[in-house]
């Protein structure tokens, strides 16, 4: 299952800058996941300072 950022994201780009597969779109305030694209690799949950990312 995708993960998914909530509104807790400050957008500072940091699970963008690591997603291996390129899933994480920079939204209108916060960043954004494609479900089509992520492999649920956890990457992006290990880099988040805010705990912004969710499964």
């Amino acid at each position: 299952m995708a993960h998914t950022i909530t509104e807790l994201c400050v957008a500072c780009g940091t699970c963008f800058d690591e997603c291996p597969v390129e899933a994480i779109k920079e939204g209108e305030n916060i960043y954004t996941i494609d479900s089509e694209q992520c492999t649920d690799c956890g990457t992006c949950v290990d880099s988040c300072p805010t705990e912004a990312i969710v499964a």
